[in-house]
């Protein structure tokens, strides 16, 4: 692994999460983003937003228009922990 790269972990229900992506065909959006997210989690494109209220400290990115890859960047340890990859409307 070379010095640059991120580790991407993955919450239970971000697991949960990636069965219904593949199910739906998001799968290759997704994974795009969480290629870019071990790679760097602050780059853009695409945008991100700073999250509030529960998800206070968390980050999220569009997969598409209804559905949010959910994610907290953890600097000191350079990890990536995902904590959602659907829609957050559920």
């Amino acid at each position: 692994m070379n010095e640059a790269e991120w580790v991407v972990v993955y919450s239970r229900q971000a697991q949960k999460d990636a069965r219904k992506l593949a199910a739906s065909g998001l799968k290759p959006k997704a994974q795009q983003l969480l290629d870019l997210l071990a790679q760097d989690p602050f780059a853009t494109p695409p945008r991100f937003e700073k999250l509030v209220g529960d998800l206070a400290g968390c980050y999220s990115r569009r997969i598409n228009i209804q559905h949010r890859l959910v994610f907290q960047v953890l600097p000191e340890e350079r990890v990536v922990h995902v904590l959602r990859m659907w829609t957050h409307y559920e």
